[in-house]
């Protein structure tokens, strides 16, 4: 198994050459790092070089890395991570890049080269707020139309910003502040007079 992770590190710093920020070999899995500039390019080089030949994108998603492991995270906030499968080479890989900008993270789309990644972008675009230049159809996919902010954000606050209900009264559905009572929750403790007692 180390092998065979080994030379796909290699071929992937000889195919990716000053495209790879850093490739990373840990607990057998292959990660790579690469600049939001870059990315287009290193992927259609994993998709079609002959000795990598990842043609399947399993799964792409937002990271905030805000904090990491409880303490301040040193570098770029928002990411974006892919994962790869090569089904000629019974292979799998990981492609991370961050967006340069936290306050406006932007990232390029690749809907051109794996058109099923089309709703994954739109899931982070929607949850993490990273914008995918050159997406068709970016907009929300999981939240209301209405929704105010992106709830996988660490900062985004735990009970929102403001709440929807249908209103008997008007008829429709209509947008309020949340409207949550904070309450503290105790959890009940049964106590026998002598259940510790071992006589």
């Amino acid at each position: 198994m180390t092998d065979r992770v080994e030379s796909l590190e290699a071929a992937a710093r000889e195919a990716l050459g000053e495209r790879a920020r850093s490739i990373d070999v840990a607990l057998g899995e292959c990660t790579i790092v690469v600049a939001a500039a870059d990315l287009p390019a290193a992927m259609r080089t994993l998709r079609d070089a002959p000795p990598l030949r990842f043609g399947m994108l399993v799964d792409a998603c937002g990271v905030d890395y805000a904090t990491w492991a409880n303490r301040a995270w040193e570098g770029r906030r928002f990411a974006v991570v892919y994962h790869l499968l090569s089904l000629a080479n019974n292979q799998r890989v990981r492609v991370r890049t961050f967006a340069e900008d936290d306050d406006f993270p932007v990232v390029p789309s690749l809907v051109d080269l794996w058109p099923a990644i089309n709703w994954f972008e739109r899931e982070a675009f929607d949850l993490f707020g990273i914008v995918f230049d050159g997406h068709p159809d970016l907009r929300r996919l999981l939240t209301d139309y209405g929704f105010v902010g992106h709830p996988f954000r660490k900062d985004f606050p735990l009970s929102g910003h403001v709440e929807m209900r249908y209103d008997p009264e008007q008829g429709r559905v209509v947008y309020q502040p949340v409207t949550i009572e904070p309450r503290e929750i105790v959890p009940r403790v049964v106590r026998e007079d002598k259940y510790a007692d071992t006589e």
